[in-house]
């Protein structure tokens, strides 16, 4: 039977007693509104851990636009019962107050890897998420964390923050889930219009296009190329596109490296963001 556990106190004596019992912990961190990405992270952490905690939490100090955050679907009992449908053992369900007591000051330093792309254009983006990460991660105390590869950037921040805090744990990425027209899952999907929702896979197909040019072609050719696929859509406005090395994040500028790179795109549609990747190899 699946607990649900609102409170610090509940979810660590918890943990604690599957630690004491010898049991592995897995764990996956989620903000809800789960789609099938989430739950491939969950199956991929029940089939290597002997116990599973899900977190289901919007973290307001992640959103730059307040807007965003009013906007973020909130869907726990659909949350829920798939979870438990799942064979998940516990969620972690809490409140804001009981997250953040006191006013968050910290700010981490990750270097360059919070200022390009996503850090760029939502500025405190990765120190709110660090911040509710390392939190989480000291309340659940899981011995493995399991995130999509969806979230490049965030997940290379999480891989550095586990390092620079010495904590005892083990990143497991996850590959990119995506709808059988190669539109990557999100959350935030469900708020396209019926004519966005059409249109959406063309950033997919953008990328794998980009994909098959970069072998043979300078990265600015490819960049233009990207720039004008996304244009011929009149509802899709490119927010960025760049071609990146995978461990720095930082641009590959007009020489291409020989070891593999990822390639990551933010669109907007209407008032819709859209976040994608995709790795290249010459």
């Amino acid at each position: 039977m699946m607990e649900v556990f609102h409170t610090i106190a509940q979810i660590q004596h918890f943990s604690l007693n599957c630690r004491a019992q010898g049991k592995s912990l897995g764990f996956v961190p989620t903000m809800g509104a789960l789609h099938q990405g989430h739950l491939e992270l969950v199956r991929r952490a029940l089939s290597e851990n002997d116990v599973v905690v899900c977190s289901i939490f919007v973290n307001p100090i992640q959103f730059n636009n307040p807007e965003d955050l009013k906007k973020y679907p909130r869907t726990f009992e659909t949350d829920a019962s798939m979870l438990q449908q799942l064979g998940c053992h516990a969620i972690f369900y809490p409140s804001v107050q009981d997250m953040y007591p006191e006013p968050e000051h910290r700010v981490f330093d990750f270097g360059q890897l919070d200022k390009v792309m996503e850090g760029e254009f939502r500025p405190g983006h990765f120190n709110g998420v660090a911040i509710v990460v390392k939190k989480l991660f000291e309340i659940v105390l899981p011995h493995r964390a399991y995130f999509g590869e969806k979230d490049f950037q965030q997940l290379t921040i999480i891989r550095a923050l586990v390092k620079m805090e010495a904590m005892d744990l083990e990143i497991v990425p996850c590959s990119i889930v995506r709808e059988e027209d190669g539109l990557a899952m999100s959350s935030r999907n469900v708020r396209l219009s019926a004519e966005e929702r059409r249109q959406a896979p063309l950033i997919y197909k953008t990328l794998l296009t980009a994909r098959e040019l970069y072998r043979h072609a300078e990265p600015a050719e490819v960049i233009r190329r990207v720039e004008a696929m996304i244009n011929s859509c009149p509802s899709m406005q490119l927010e960025y596109f760049n071609i990146a090395h995978m461990d720095s994040l930082q641009s590959i500028g007009t020489t291409k490296p020989a070891e593999p790179v990822v390639a990551c795109i933010a669109v907007y549609m209407g008032e819709v963001r859209l976040i994608d990747n995709m790795i290249f190899n010459l």
